[in-house]
């Protein structure tokens, strides 16, 4: 039987697919897994192999960083001789990362039926990267498997057959309520000096660390933060020599942190009074977890986390006045482990991702 493939390569892919690959090996799928080697950082990726119990990768094509064409390239050039070796039944991909659009262009050129998980999400804002690669991959995509409601609409509005498109829920949920007895905050405090009250921060978005003066910007908010309550923020490759050349390190409440694997990194968000990000996915581990999310975009491609969950979107202007809210009780309402979730957010996607596949394959 030819295997299925997932192709993997930064963080969220390794939390959305734990809970997919599972559910297909119950199902007696024979798979193989392509990690791409987007995130070349241990620290950012096999960290999540050995902590979401991921079976190893049958291959890491190791292509790093570079340039959205350099990447891309050189992903399609690794992903076609796998797939033309492995000659796979199904390619599953995830979320909106440079691989993603990689395996979905390459296979679907090879007549290799493509399913992607997170289909249907749009923040509408062509200039964002990710917009452009999850718009595409739901037009090459055989099976557009959707995690939020809006998503049906957005697939419908772009053409997209109704055959083709399934409401399934949100796997990185099904990954984070798996492991919430895991999510050991004091023991991440104790661990990084870290103290019992503080704002977790994550930046990487070319949009806000990409141009020197744009970051300068930012870390005079953060300072500003910090001057609330102590910051603390994980430091992603991307955008830490700008953040640290505008002197993100230069205020005496902002602890830098290396990146954390996930275990860890949930915990911290976990036990803090709230969470800045320009991340996707935090913004709906915080409505899941019921922590304060201030979201520095213009725009979100995860609406729901704002209408069922904790997110707020907010300016660098509001950013400070925001946090101080969040610090005097000021929360949003919903999220929260008893609190309102989004539509099957309910620790099942994943068997149903496998339902959807597996009916598919036997048509």
């Amino acid at each position: 039987m030819a295997p299925i493939v997932h192709v993997l390569g930064a963080r969220p892919n390794f939390v959305k697919a734990a809970p997919v690959i599972s559910a297909l090996a119950a199902a007696g799928a024979e798979q193989a897994v392509i990690h791409t080697g987007q995130h070349y950082d241990a620290r950012m990726s096999e960290v999540f192999f050995d902590q979401l119990g991921l079976p190893e990768p049958d291959v890491n094509l190791g292509v790093g960083s570079g340039g959205h064409a350099e990447q891309t390239a050189a992903l399609m050039i690794g992903l076609e001789k796998e797939f033309t070796g492995r000659s796979p039944a199904l390619v599953i991909v995830y979320g909106d990362v440079n691989s993603t659009i990689a395996a979905a262009l390459v296979a679907a050129k090879l007549h290799i039926p493509v399913a992607h998980v997170e289909a249907g999400l749009r923040s509408f804002d062509m200039t964002m990267p990710e917009e452009v690669n999850r718009r595409i991959t739901d037009q090459l995509s055989a099976l557009c498997l959707v995690t939020s409601p809006e998503g049906i609409g957005h697939l419908a509005a772009e053409g997209v057959a109704v055959e083709r498109a399934h409401l399934v829920g949100n796997p990185m949920i099904d990954t984070l309520l798996a492991n919430l007895d895991q999510f050991d905050t004091a023991a991440v405090r104790a661990a990084h000096g870290l103290p019992e009250r503080y704002v977790l921060a994550t930046m990487h978005r070319p949009a806000n660390v990409d141009a020197p003066e744009t970051a300068a910007a930012l870390v005079r908010r953060l300072h500003g933060v910090a001057d609330l309550a102590d910051l603390v923020i994980p430091v992603h490759p991307r955008g830490r020599a700008n953040l640290l050349a505008a002197g993100l390190d230069e205020h005496d409440r902002v602890h830098i942190l290396e990146p954390l694997g996930y275990i860890d990194f949930i915990a911290a968000v976990r036990g803090a009074a709230a969470v800045v990000t320009d991340s996707g996915g935090l913004q709906e581990e915080t409505t899941i977890l019921g922590v304060p999310c201030l979201t520095v975009r213009p725009n979100t491609e995860r609406p729901i986390t704002i209408t069922h969950g904790t997110n707020r979107l907010v300016t660098f202007e509001e950013l400070v006045p925001g946090v101080r809210k969040c610090l005097e009780g000021g929360a949003a309402p919903g999220g929260g482990p008893g609190g309102r979730r989004p539509p099957l957010w309910d620790g099942h996607a994943g068997p149903r991702i496998a339902e959807v596949i597996m009916e598919f394959l036997g048509e």
